[in-house]
């Protein structure tokens, strides 16, 4: 029968179990196990407690096993749901993250952590703001200044010999002026 189509009853722990699956665990030494006589039992048990004991984890050990193979059971029919849903590991790993980023989101020190750096943004920025305010009023103040006035004069004589009187802003011709001419190819 294929694994994959069989019908899985959750109620009951032997449903949906190939052979192939039944006895991958059984093979599995667990210390203290029947037929494991590395660990003599203690003196204070007797013969029949020492027995008692073995039997209860013989028990145990198979629901162990059973629960693990109802377990691989489980996993391979969700993943069979999974593949016919068109559910991706990709998909999944986007849903992941995505839950887990709205999880950070909605966390006390995400709220926090947030609310600090708006804080922090804010009062950056009126300081800057009144960093920029006192620069400007420190030009304002320097270029009403006689100093400034006096070097704003001597820039202006030193235009109006460099540029000569047109002052609109055409430029004069000039000894370093690189625009060829029919006279003068640039061959």
């Amino acid at each position: 029968m294929d694994p994959a189509s069989q019908d899985i009853n959750l109620n009951s722990p032997n449903k949906g179990l190939g052979v192939e699956h039944s006895d991958s665990l059984s093979d599995v030494p667990v210390e203290g196990a029947e037929g494991n006589s590395v660990n003599p039992p203690p003196p204070c048990l007797s013969a029949e407690e020492t027995e008692e004991l073995r039997i209860e984890l013989t028990k145990v050990e198979e629901e162990i096993n059973t629960l693990r193979q109802v377990l691989s059971a489980k996993e391979r029919h969700a993943n069979e749901l999974k593949r016919k849903m068109g559910v991706s590991p990709l998909n999944e790993l986007k849903q992941n993250l995505t839950k887990s980023w709205q999880d950070v989101q909605t966390s006390n020190a995400y709220k926090k952590t947030q609310e600090t750096l708006s804080q922090a943004g804010q009062k950056t920025t009126a300081a800057l703001s009144t960093v920029g305010t006192a620069i400007s009023r420190k030009l304002g103040d320097m270029r009403n200044s006689t100093t400034f006035k006096s070097f704003e004069d001597r820039v202006g004589t030193l235009k109006h010999k460099v540029v000569g009187p047109r002052g609109n802003g055409e430029a004069a011709d000039s000894p370093t002026d690189t625009t060829p001419t029919h006279e003068n190819p640039p061959f």
